[in-house]
């Protein structure tokens, strides 16, 4: 019966003959060789693996400063603390998203955009809203910007901001945006002599002006009519003028 011999490549003894040696080394540098590409491959899956471990897992590229900018009426501080992001953090693995949605939650704040500067700072570039008008509030004023926020309480009315007099002062309500609009189109001459723009609801919005005048505004429709009877026609102290029907005046 025949038996199969199976051959399998060994190291040549040293008193083999030289042709066997040769042909042993040539075949452990072809394995070698062969083996080189999936050596190389393994050690540069080692070093990602280990460089993803220091990035995403451990503090060495780490949250260690947060930077704030843009903030006028806010604190610094108070935007780090909405933030809500612990020191050491890595920066790899933070929500970008979710740590803006947490600055804007702050009503002085309209947009917020964060970004990351390795090694180790967190940087915040805050846009605050703008007043355009105050609300008389309990105890002083809250300031009014042109959506219809109120987003930060004073103690006193800043200089050249007018007072808007409205119950419930937010975005979407009516009267509110009713009394903005009308705002908008008066002229910086009529602002002047404003004491209060009072708006009760989305049809009766009125001026109070100096010298106990009024006048009467209706709904914040035909803005540029109304201005144009105002402006032409002089109210006497403690007077009332109703313009809430402009067309009805000019045509008298």
């Amino acid at each position: 019966m025949t038996q199969t011999r199976g051959w399998r490549l060994v190291l040549a003894p040293r008193d083999a003959p030289q042709s066997v040696r040769r042909f042993a080394k040539r075949a452990r540098r072809h394995r070698l060789l062969a083996a080189l590409p999936w050596l190389v491959a393994l050690g540069v899956a080692a070093l990602l693996g280990g460089a993803a471990a220091i990035v995403y897992l451990t503090p060495a590229l780490g949250v260690e400063r947060i930077e704030v900018s843009g903030v006028s009426v806010l604190d610094p501080d108070a935007v780090r603390r909405a933030a809500a992001v612990p020191g050491g953090a890595p920066l790899a693995r933070l929500d970008l998203g979710a740590v803006g949605q947490r600055v804007r939650q702050l009503k002085p704040v309209r947009t917020a955009t964060v970004s990351v500067r390795y090694p180790h700072t967190l940087a915040i570039a805050v846009r605050e809203r703008t007043a355009v008008a105050v609300v008389p509030k309990v105890g002083g004023y809250t300031l009014l910007d042109a959506e219809g926020v109120a987003f930060l309480p004073v103690e006193a009315s800043p200089p050249g901001l007018p007072v808007i007099r409205v119950a419930r002062p937010e975005p979407g309500d009516a009267t509110t945006a009713g009394a903005l609009s009308v705002l908008a189109e008066l002229p910086p001459a009529v602002r002047a002599q404003m004491v209060a723009l009072v708006a009760e609801s989305p049809t009766r919005i009125r001026l109070e002006l100096t010298d106990g005048r009024l006048v009467v505004w209706g709904d914040a429709t035909q803005n540029a009519a109304k201005i144009r009877v105002l402006q032409l026609t002089k109210i006497e102290p403690g007077h009332t003028l109703d313009v809430s029907a402009p067309r009805v005046v000019l045509e008298k």
